[in-house]
């Protein structure tokens, strides 16, 4: 019986003092959370075919293809500047669009593009949309390209 008395109190006891550990740490992380910034403040977005379409409609942004001269050939989106991802000065031409306008960004089928909105968002463009698909989803959809 006193064994009983004193395993009892011990058991509350450490019970008390795990679930008060752990509240102190849900504290710490929830403030952790609360506290952190992002590391980035820019908008870096994939989007389909349709919300690109509807994107670069607003024309207050940057259209911008990343393909090759051999690929633009085969037609490109209307107005889209154009620079070539392989190219060793890229990082250099990116230089030259407006940090501050929209970026609508595409390639064959999305992975030059992609790569290409990673870096741009690294170097300070406030936003950026990735087509998902490239050309080739924008064409199947039956969009306009000009030669």
């Amino acid at each position: 019986m006193k064994k009983l008395f004193f395993i009892i109190p011990l058991g509350l006891s450490l019970t008390t003092i795990a679930c008060s550990n752990n509240n102190e740490q849900t504290a710490k992380e929830t403030t952790i959370e609360i506290t952190s910034t992002p590391q980035s403040e820019s908008i870096n977005e994939d989007v389909n075919v349709e919300k690109f379409a509807k994107l670069v409609m607003k024309e207050n942004g940057q259209v911008l293809d990343v393909r090759t001269p051999e690929e633009w050939e085969g037609g490109t989106i209307k107005n889209a500047t154009k620079m070539n991802f392989f190219d060793a000065d890229f990082k250099t031409q990116l230089d030259k669009l407006d940090k501050t306008k929209p970026v609508y960004v595409y390639c064959k089928a999305g992975g030059r593009s992609s790569k290409a909105a990673k870096q741009m968002s690294k170097m300070g463009f406030t936003t950026v949309y990735n087509l998902v698909g490239g050309i080739t989803a924008w064409s199947a959809a039956g969009k306009e390209t000009v030669k």
